[in-house]
C-alpha cells in the first residue's frame, strides 16, 4: 500500500530530541524522506536508528541555524540532489533565560531572537525556490502561546514567536496564489526538555508526549492540507484564523 507521504522530501529542524524528533520519525512512517537538522550529531543519528526501523531513510545534516551561510549550503544540495522540497517544519527553537527583562543581557536576547527568529527567515529564503518546485509545499512552523500571551519573565522567547507568527503569516500572503501553503502549530504544554527547564516542579505524566503531537502535524504537511496562513491550536484541537485587535 502507498504511503501518504511517499517520494516527498521533508526538512526538520531541531530533529534530535522532542516535537522535531517525534514528527520527523511520525513523517518518515508516512513514507517521506527525512532531511535532519540539529546541533547534536548523537540525537540525529539516533534519529536515523528509529527512522531506519521501520523502514525510512533520512539524510542527517548536523547545523547549527544561526549558521546563515550553512542554511544557504543546505538549500543549494537540497537543489542539486532533489530540485525540490515538499516539506519545511520549522521546530528548532530555543527558550532562553526566565528573567524579569531588565535582567537580561542584550546579547541573550540577540541569542535567542537568533534561533526563533533569523534562522527561520534564512530557512524561508533559502528553501522558498525548492517549496515552489514541489507539486504541494507545505511549511509548517512551531509557535508558542507565549507569544499571544506576552508572558511575563521569558520575554525573549515570547517576543521571538511573536516575531515568528508574524513573519510565517506575511509569507503566507505572498503565497496565497500558489501551491505553497504556511501555517502556524502551537501545541502547548508537551512533555519536553524545554518545558521541563520552565517548569521543573510540574509532574511530566501530566502533559501529552511529543509523539502524540506530531500525529496532529503529520496532515499539515500533506498535499491535501490547503488552509494557508491559519494557527492550529493543539490543545483545543481547533484550526484558527488570525484576527485584528479589536
Amino acid at each position: 500500500m502507498t504511503k501518504p507521504l511517499a517520494d516527498r522530501i521533508a526538512l526538520v529542524t531541531g530533529a534530535s530530541r522532542g516535537i522535531g524528533y517525534a514528527t520527523a520519525i511520525a513523517l518518515a512512517k508516512a513514507g517521506a524522506h527525512i532531511v535532519a537538522t540539529a546541533r547534536t550529531q548523537g540525537g540525529l543519528e539516533e534519529l536515523d536508528d528509529e527512522i531506519r526501523k521501520d523502514g525510512g531513510s533520512a539524510t542527517l545534516v548536523p547545523l547549527n541555524l544561526t549558521d546563515s551561510d550553512g542554511i544557504a549550503r543546505l538549500g543549494a544540495g537540497l537543489h542539486e540532489r532533489y530540485g525540490k522540497l515538499d516539506i519545511l517544519v520549522g521546530n528548532a527553537g530555543v527558550l532562553g533565560p526566565s528573567s524579569p527583562i531588565g535582567h537580561i543581557e542584550l546579547k541573550t536576547f540577540t541569542d535567542v531572537m537568533a534561533v526563533n527568529v533569523s534562522a527561520n527567515f534564512q530557512l524561508i529564503r533559502c528553501m522558498e525556490p525548492l517549496l515552489k518546485q514541489s507539486d504541494a509545499g507545505r511549511a509548517v512552523f512551531i509557535t508558542s502561546g507565549a507569544a499571544n500571551k506576552a508572558t511575563a519573565y521569558v520575554s525573549p522567547y515570547a517576543a521571538s514567536k511573536a516575531a515568528l507568527e508574524t513573519l510565517a503569516r506575511a509569507w503566507a500572503q505572498e503565497t496565497a496564489n500558489t501551491k505553497l501553503r504556511v501555517n502556524l502549530f502551537n501545541p502547548g504544554p508537551v512533555r519536553t526538555r524545554m518545558r521541563a527547564t520552565l517548569m521543573p516542579g510540574e509532574d511530566p505524566a501530566t502533559l501529552d508526549t511529543p509523539e502524540q503531537v506530531a500525529e496532529f502535524i503529520v496532515p499539515m504537511c500533506a498535499p491535501g492540507w490547503t488552509e494557508t496562513g491559519k494557527f492550529y491550536d493543539y490543545k483545543t484541537r481547533t484550526l484558527m484564523s488570525f484576527r485584528a485587535p479589536a
